[in-house]
């Protein structure tokens, strides 16, 4: 496989999650920080977590774009507007965008759990507009756990993909069936990453009053 996959945010904890995944599935990840030194060293941990014959380097957001066709966001809402609009130079045609913010917000001290409303209805829709019309863009994985992403056990939930193009909504797909326990199911148009995003913050409201941190989703009924 030569594709290389860009985790911009790779450090966080939803980042090393799907890093570790998918590195462990095959798959060449190159980590994504601002800082180049913090990358490398989340790179190596993770190679000694995945094993030796595991692909997986660290390079700062620009360089992390500039050679990967695939590039997943996992970055805080409050900071993806910005880097993407740093990021834009960057680009090629034909790459791929998988975001997977979430736009939310905590009162002081609390846990973010508080939907913020997005001039262009959702947090994806605003990378849509925030890099060239030639990157396919796609919305997933916002209703995957972190920590059950860490401990490399079955990730009992279905990933929700939303994208206007085919060739994105593939990719990303394909990308959440290589998570043990996980299961890929169309989304529909990007439009919809609007709720998609939203159940996110139920689903950490019910982490919290459950005291777990491995609440998913599953849609029944659907002939897969």
């Amino acid at each position: 496989m030569n594709r290389k996959v860009a985790i911009l945010g790779g450090t966080g904890p939803e980042g090393s999650g799907l890093a570790a995944r998918w590195a462990a599935a095959g798959e060449h990840i190159v980590i994504g920080s601002r800082d180049a030194n913090r990358a490398e060293e989340t790179a190596k941990l993770l190679r000694a977590r995945t094993g030796s014959s595991a692909k997986v380097e660290g390079a700062d957001n620009a360089t992390a774009v500039a050679q990967c066709q695939i590039v997943v966001v996992t970055v805080p809402f409050s900071g993806q507007a910005a880097l993407l609009k740093q990021l834009k130079p960057h680009w090629r045609p034909g790459q791929i965008l998988i975001d997977t913010t979430v736009p939310l917000a905590a009162a002081v001290g609390g846990t973010p759990s508080r939907m913020l409303n997005v001039w262009q209805g959702s947090a994806a829709q605003q990378a849509r507009e925030l890099v060239p019309e030639s990157v396919a863009v796609a919305a997933a994985f916002h209703n995957v756990s972190a920590e059950l992403l860490a401990q490399f056990g079955p990730v009992d939930c279905d990933v929700l993909v939303c994208s206007d193009d085919d060739q994105a909504k593939r990719v990303a797909s394909e990308l959440a069936e290589k998570i043990p326990g996980a299961r890929a199911v169309n989304g529909g148009k990007l439009e919809n990453a609007r709720i998609v995003e939203s159940i996110t913050a139920l689903l950490i409201g019910l982490n919290v009053r459950y005291k777990t941190h491995a609440v998913g989703i599953r849609l029944t009924g659907l002939p897969l």
